[in-house]
């Protein structure tokens, strides 16, 4: 399917209301660079399993970009990705009542595979969004066949965990009685269970939290998949909520694109800020992908934070070897 950004279903004068709302309001007193969206901009994404439940509400978000001009739908995967600029990848089974992440491993690592595999021998410069859980461990694979194809930049390979910061700034918002707009919680570690930590200390604006309350919103943020998965009874998992989160990373890689010079996510990325080949931390991103880690985030932390730092890294290594030794064991398979 391929349709011009100006064709938006939105119509014109709601067109030009979201472009609007799109382009980032400037603070000048932090002296920044303003930065103006340019809606003449033509980046081209991709979105593998757009057919999903999280790739059908993805797809019509993406879409509402007005820095997304060309929109291609899976006919010949290679042909898709010719010239892209964004990949998403959703694809996968999702999580049904009493499974974890990790039991997606053996149906979701194969889909990612194949699929990174065709970006790797199509558009090997294009920013990589994996969504695909374990994230933990399908970012590792991806890295790993992008090695073994000669094509791979640490810098354009990213987990999104996106979704974490979203529901610890819900959650916050909501028991501080805070705006949510303005409310923003750096999420480091993984995307998993107790991999997942919110660093609280570290929230936007300033706020104090009893113990009670760091350990119920943490538990919480950590387990906010699990009760979605559960409240639905088997029909789906967050589809809506990834959908909304995975849109926002990919509007600001589009900005970072387009000369954003002010774009900050978390993302589980290539990274030395904690003694792991992969973690998620805020970065920078720019033109060129991953411009800087935001290591400040890991100093001064709590020491409710720090223990739950050090108790995540067993759990997350582990991750990262079982997603390296399974790219690995497939290359040996097809030499």
């Amino acid at each position: 399917m391929n349709c011009e950004s100006e064709s938006s279903f939105l119509g014109k004068e709601s067109y030009a209301a979201l472009q609007n709302s799109s382009s980032p309001r400037s603070v000048k007193s932090t002296g920044r660079t303003q930065y103006h969206l340019n809606p003449q901009a033509s980046y081209k994404v991709a979105i593998l399993g757009a057919a999903g439940g999280i790739g059908q509400p993805l797809a019509l978000l993406v879409k509402m970009s007005p820095l997304v001009s060309d929109f291609t739908g899976p006919s010949e995967l290679a042909d898709c990705l010719k010239g892209v600029n964004v990949v998403v990848i959703p694809a996968g089974v999702p999580r049904k009542p009493g499974m974890t992440r990790d039991d997606l491993f053996n149906i979701n690592a194969s889909i990612v595979k194949t699929l990174v595999e065709a970006v790797a021998d199509n558009c090997p410069e294009a920013f990589i969004h994996v969504i695909s859980n374990p994230v933990n461990s399908t970012v590792p694979i991806a890295a790993e066949v992008l090695k073994q194809k000669g094509v791979y930049d640490p810098k354009k390979l990213f987990g999104v965990t996106t979704l974490d910061v979203v529901r610890a700034n819900t959650f916050v918002a909501q028991k501080k009685n805070l705006r949510l707009i303005d409310v923003d919680v750096p999420v480091i570690g993984g995307h998993a269970g107790i991999t997942i930590l919110p660093l609280l200390s570290k929230t936007k604006p300033s706020v104090c939290f009893t113990d009670e309350e760091i350990h119920e919103l943490t538990v919480r943020i950590q387990n906010a998949g699990t009760e979605v998965v559960e409240a639905k009874a088997g029909a789906g998992s967050a589809t809506l909520s990834m959908a909304y989160a995975a849109a926002r990373f990919v509007e600001s890689s589009l900005r970072a694109l387009d000369g954003d010079g002010d774009v900050y996510e978390c993302a589980y990325v290539q990274s030395d800020v904690a003694d792991l080949p992969f973690f998620a931390s805020r970065i920078k991103l720019g033109k060129k992908g991953v411009e800087a880690l935001i290591s400040s985030d890991l100093q001064g932390l709590t020491e409710y934070e720090q223990k739950a730092v050090e108790a995540l890294k067993a759990e997350l290594k582990s991750s990262i070897e079982k997603g390296v030794g399974f790219a690995q064991k497939q290359s040996v398979a097809a030499a």
